[in-house]
């Protein structure tokens, strides 16, 4: 179920106009395929959760990466996993976090297949691509997303609550 959610958010038009022409396939990334501010869509569906929360990474500090991740871990201890929905957004130095290398990228692994959703910031990957000659490979399971704060603000807007670890 999830890769065929992961599948439907894919779009080649939506790659190219993000990514500045590197479609998508090229990447070997996932672009969320609506960012219509009025009505966010997640990769990973939470019909039952009370609670809802997006987490902030902007930081290139793998202790606070995975600080990060125990929040989460802590939060789907606490209220359940079907009973909340986390979003992890990274953005500037924070995206190394998923960058394919991370010393986290299991875990990313391990807590998408849980329901975490994890946001790439499509801002700064543009950046890093034009730094670096080509594309960073990120983990399979990142999403981008048009901007990284712009997510945030949509996010909390839609009744989600912010903590910057």
């Amino acid at each position: 179920m999830k890769r065929s959610i992961r599948a439907a958010i894919m779009g080649a038009v939506t790659a190219f106009s993000l990514l500045g022409g590197i479609g998508a396939a090229d990447a070997g990334i996932t672009i969320l395929k609506d960012s219509n501010f009025a009505s966010p869509t997640f990769t990973h569906s939470h019909p039952f959760a009370k609670e809802h929360i997006v987490l902030q990474v902007s930081q290139d500090s793998p202790a606070r990466w995975g600080l990060v991740l125990s929040n989460a871990q802590n939060l789907m201890n606490y209220f359940g996993q079907e009973e909340v929905q986390i979003v992890v957004v990274a953005f500037g130095p924070g995206l190394k976090m998923y960058l394919a290398n991370s010393p986290v990228a299991e875990k990313i692994a391990s807590m998408d297949a849980e329901g975490v959703e994890f946001d790439a910031c499509g801002n700064t990957y543009k950046a890093m691509t034009k730094e670096m000659g080509h594309p960073p490979k990120l983990v399979s399971q990142a999403v981008i997303v048009p901007g990284g704060i712009v997510r945030i603000m949509q996010l909390e807007q839609h009744g989600f609550d912010y903590v910057k670890p």
